[in-house]
């Protein structure tokens, strides 16, 4: 007799609306030094990822690639040892080492297992100590980041990506630099060293750990963190005055060549700390932010302008923006721009229908649920909060207007911030 009860594959499965989401907070303790080190103990192997993340607080607009490369370069090589070294040690333990770099941070993760734990710290913290970017290497990273640059200036959305930034914030701010190959060639050993001592010190280190933890982590950690060896003397400001140029422009950049028309249309935007940032976020997942989503289903599906088209927000410490991205043959661009500004019209005169709204608010908590699962998730959600200043009352809130926003306030909001004469728009390619 079988027991088992087979799946009806015919029917879909019922719908479970998701009502209610708790995101595990992270532990916090402090080394000796003050470094805070945020923890998530949830895994079930004996793993951890560390991450050390020092904030970016100085950006000369003569050298925008120093901290970039001093962070990329970190590991090819101290007093002591050679980048191969580094590597063959790391390798050796099994373990993996990467560098991050975004527009407020930079960051270095260490992936291993717990056992190895007391050998791959001294290696860490021999880097923010002692890097001294070789020469041999800095010149291999300059040969090989002017290489990739020349390829990607032949493509028509790099090209788009770079110049739309540069729109917004300008060429004096990090937010918005636009970088040349002269950039990378300039770059010196001895500056990157001197940005070392002065920015990977402990008084601008946060320090963050989510796996199955050891019991003797923080001693760890302070032993080989912890100490005030690393500080600089220097006072720097942690504000790089964001100035926004003028937003409501038309841009037109010829690509000769191109078979293909990249377009970004965008504003500057509140960021993420905004009380009006989630009700944004639904709004936005409407016109581009999923693959149902107004823009997709017009410009791909419909009129087949394009193979992808979408929408979103970026917050960052100091700015914010909004803006739609896609490419299309360079026959169609004036067609694709009319569409675009009729699907955000649409939204600025006519309420979402209730049953569209169901669906991008399902599939927001959705992704909601998919970034809590697992410890390393459930840390990225902490380091979030940490970043931009928030605390776990963010997500409260977050959720509470995923639940509640009605079609009347997204209508508002959309007449309120996508007013016809506010975007910046840029086309790269032909038209």
């Amino acid at each position: 007799m079988n027991l088992m009860t087979s799946p009806d594959r015919t029917l879909a499965p019922d719908f479970r609306p998701i009502t209610k989401l708790d995101v595990q907070k992270a532990g916090q303790v402090k080394l000796t030094n003050g470094i805070p080190v945020y923890t998530v103990n949830a895994g079930f192997q004996d793993l951890v990822r560390i991450e050390w993340l020092f904030r970016l607080r100085s950006f000369d607009p003569q050298r925008p690639l120093l901290q970039n490369a001093a962070n990329r370069l970190l590991q090819e090589g101290t007093s002591k040892k050679s980048a191969q070294e580094i590597a063959d040690q790391i390798d050796y333990f099994g373990a993996f080492l990467e560098t991050e770099e975004g527009p407020d941070t930079v960051s270095i993760v260490l992936y291993t297992l717990n056992k190895h734990l007391p050998k791959m710290l001294p290696i860490v913290r021999e880097l923010f100590a002692d890097a001294v970017y070789p020469e041999h290497e800095l010149g291999i990273y300059k040969q090989n980041q002017v290489q990739r640059l020349t390829v990607e200036n032949e493509k028509v959305q790099s090209l788009a990506r770079r110049r739309f930034l540069q729109l917004l914030f300008g060429q004096a701010h990090p937010y918005g630099f636009y970088v040349s190959a002269e950039h990378y060639l300039q770059l010196d050993r001895e500056e990157l060293e001197a940005y070392r001592r002065r920015h990977y010190t402990n008084d601008n280190c946060t320090i963050f750990v989510a796996g199955k933890l050891p019991a003797d982590l923080e001693k760890l950690l302070d032993q080989h963190f912890g100490d005030s060896d690393w500080k600089t003397s220097e006072s720097m400001s942690e504000s790089r005055g964001v100035t926004m140029l003028d937003p409501t422009q038309k841009h037109y950049q010829e690509k000769p060549g191109a078979i293909q028309s990249a377009i970004r249309i965008g504003k500057p935007l509140f960021r993420r700390s905004d009380p009006e940032y989630p009700a944004m976020s639904v709004l936005n997942t409407v016109l581009g932010g999923y693959f149902g989503s107004r823009l997709m289903s017009n410009i791909r599906e419909d009129k087949g302008y394009t193979y992808g088209i979408g929408s979103a927000l970026v917050s960052m410490k100091e700015a914010g923006y909004f803006f739609i991205s896609t490419e299309v043959g360079a026959d169609v661009t004036e067609a694709a721009l009319k569409e675009i500004y009729f699907e955000i019209d649409r939204l600025c005169n006519d309420p979402v229908p209730e049953s569209e709204l169901a669906m991008v608010r399902n599939f927001l908590l959705g992704n909601f649920l998919k970034g809590i699962d697992g410890p390393f998730a459930l840390l990225d959600r902490s380091k979030t909060l940490v970043v931009n200043g928030l605390d776990y009352d963010y997500y409260t809130h977050y959720i509470k207007v995923l639940q509640s926003v009605t079609p009347a306030e997204l209508l508002e909001l959309a007449r309120r911030v996508w007013k016809p004469d506010s975007f910046t728009e840029l086309v790269v390619g032909k038209r």
